[in-house]
């Protein structure tokens, strides 16, 4: 009997503000409906689902879900959960294989990764709208992108209106490769341990059972450390 593997699918739900959110549902279909695409590009897979083959558009779906978790992983947005991260990065990979242009001299897999990181950053600058999450904030610092290549790390969250919203703050790592090590130099010892237990999953109770301190000294710890980057950024950006 052929074996199944996982197939997405983007489902639309209203959530408490009386917007469209998308969801994803698992559902399984046989390998043999996919093994056609095996020897087509992506680009002719992509044609294909826009012609109306659902099946084609489960294989790219189905093929690039795990780069869609890679990313997830190096993209922390406070105040929620690490699985909305990875449903906005499917939203933004359905959005690629249904906005892609073959003439634009582009590949799919470069088009993906774009529209994947554009709808990741949406979403953590539209809930840094929401007044009811606390300490809306977008870090990634210290955080490996890959397991193989311990080198590479994020200090990725972009440039995005740092003044007028400065609850959102985004680090071009190509612009700022200094701010790893700035950092540890403006965090005390204490800032520097809570924030490398947060960027590890952590929650704010563990992190305060952990280190013997209070939740609230940890909420406190936690808002300094987002004031000290936000003014780091700041500085450079005016250099």
């Amino acid at each position: 009997m052929p074996g199944c593997i996982g197939n997405v699918k983007l489902v639309k739900e209203r959530d408490d503000r009386s917007k469209y959110s998308r969801r994803l549902s698992v559902l399984t279909i046989p390998e043999y409906r996919l093994d056609r695409f095996l020897d087509l590009s992506d680009e002719q897979i992509v044609q294909l689902g826009r012609n109306g083959d659902k099946d084609a558009t489960d294989y790219l779906i189905y093929k690039y879900k795990n780069l869609v978790k890679l990313k997830a992983r190096a993209y922390f947005l406070i105040g929620a959960d690490r699985e909305d991260v990875v449903q906005e990065g499917m939203i933004g990979l359905y959005k690629a294989i249904r906005d892609y242009q073959q003439d634009k001299a582009m590949a799919f897999k470069t088009f993906a990764e774009l529209c994947i990181t554009r709808q990741m950053i949406t979403a953590v600058k539209n809930a840094t709208r929401q007044k009811h999450i606390p300490l809306n904030s977008y870090i990634s610092l210290n955080r490996k992108a890959f397991e193989e290549d311990s080198d590479r790390k994020y200090v990725e969250l972009a440039t995005i209106d740092v003044i007028s919203d400065p609850e959102l703050v985004l680090i071009k790592k190509e612009e700022y490769n200094g701010i790893e090590d700035k950092m540890g130099e403006i965090l005390s010892a204490f800032e520097w341990e809570v924030l490398s237990l947060y960027l590890n999953g952590k929650s704010y109770v563990e992190i305060a059972k952990k280190l013997n301190k209070s939740v609230k000294s940890v909420d406190n710890a936690l808002q300094r450390v987002k004031k000290k980057v936000e003014k780091q950024v700041f500085d450079c950006t005016i250099v």
